[in-house]
């Protein structure tokens, strides 16, 4: 068990009337306990939290008028993450998957799994089912495509992705998503904060369900799953934007962070980023 210190500071200008979802607040569960937490509006404004979709992502909505807006949230959080040994970790059976879970089959905005059933069951059809067969769509993912900020955008897809060979976190989340979905793995989108990112930033992972619990995993290798704090969670990062605007407004400043308290932790090692993890 470990305490991570999290936090995100955003500053917008604002051109016209505006209205911000934010899901920066991190998730509260089992593995995930908040010992303290703050929202600072400057100037301020009155606002509201929502729970936001099947899985209650923690989402604030508020309204200003023009000028310059200044988000300064901070959590410090206790992670007790379980630990799993994946010898045995093979696949739920269709007809045995929580009805819940099913929506996380069907393919969604960014993530086309329709598209590339052919194609995945090429891949990895003859692999063994199970964790190991995730981790190998993890390994393809990260082998065949390249780490580039700025290489795409808001309207970018996972098949857009592997077409282009490039992307960012959310990408590569994506593509591991749809071809998880393709061979029969339900997979969903999650957006946190990741202890020894580099550079800092809102991080996009996912889960893959196995063997009835929600498994993480990261196809970036940037950083140890079990530093990962959550936000949220959805079909894919439509469902968990860190900033949804309706309105006019300009982001002119974002820092983000995410500090260990007990140094030396296993799972926080920067070179452990196969832990086997579940924190859902």
């Amino acid at each position: 068990m470990n305490q991570i210190q999290v936090g995100s500071r955003i500053v917008y200008q604002v051109n016209t009337p505006t209205t911000f979802l934010f899901n920066i607040s991190v998730v509260q569960n089992e593995h995930q306990k908040t010992i303290s937490e703050s929202f600072d509006v400057q100037p301020f404004h009155k606002i509201e939290e929502c729970a936001v979709g099947p899985l209650g992502n923690r989402v604030v909505r508020l309204s200003v008028p023009p000028g310059e807006l200044k988000i300064d949230y901070r959590a410090t959080v206790k992670l007790d993450a379980e630990q799993v040994d994946v010898t045995d970790v093979g696949e739920t059976p269709y007809e045995q998957l929580p009805a819940d879970v099913l929506t996380y089959l069907n393919p969604s905005r960014y993530c086309e799994s329709d598209k590339l059933l052919d194609f995945a069951m090429e891949q990895f059809g003859t692999l063994l089912p199970g964790y190991s067969r995730v981790t190998a769509i993890c390994n393809w993912t990260y082998d065949q495509l390249t780490y580039t900020p700025g290489s795409t955008g808001p309207t970018t897809t996972a098949c857009d992705v592997l077409e282009q060979k490039a992307g960012v976190c959310r990408d590569f989340a994506h593509v591991a998503i749809s071809l998880c979905r393709a061979m029969g793995v339900p997979a969903r989108y999650v957006a946190g904060y990741a202890v020894n990112l580099n550079p800092p930033d809102f991080h996009g992972f996912f889960e893959a369900y196995l063997d009835g619990r929600w498994f993480l995993f990261d196809a970036t290798r940037l950083a140890p799953v079990g530093g990962f704090v959550r936000i949220g969670a959805g079909r894919d990062a439509a469902d968990v934007a860190f900033s949804t605007i309706r309105g006019s407004a300009l982001n002119t400043e974002m820092e983000v962070w995410a500090n260990e308290q007990q140094v030396g932790d296993e799972l926080l090692d920067p070179n452990n980023v196969e832990t086997a993890v579940s924190s859902a």
